[in-house]
């Protein structure tokens, strides 16, 4: 992990087409600007985990019992 300190203004360049401006500081607020290309998703962490969180729920198996009901639906 790089650890970076930057001013009101600066910058942060990643590769050749993300760049990262401090906008403005507030206490303990950093507003930052992110300017990426349209196919970069871009996400804050807590929704992202969220996001992962949903779609491992999705993807389990249903329980039994679901199954079961559907058993007795053809009888």
């Amino acid at each position: 992990m790089l650890a970076l300190t930057r001013r009101c203004g600066e910058k942060i360049i990643i590769g050749d087409n993300i760049v990262i401006t401090v906008v403005d500081i507030k206490g303990d607020n950093v507003r930052l600007a992110i300017h990426a290309p349209r196919e970069i998703k871009i996400f804050r962490g807590e929704l992202y985990e969220a996001i992962i969180a949903e779609n491992k729920q999705a993807a389990a198996p249903p329980p039994a019992a679901g199954l079961d009901l559907l058993k007795d639906i053809r009888k």
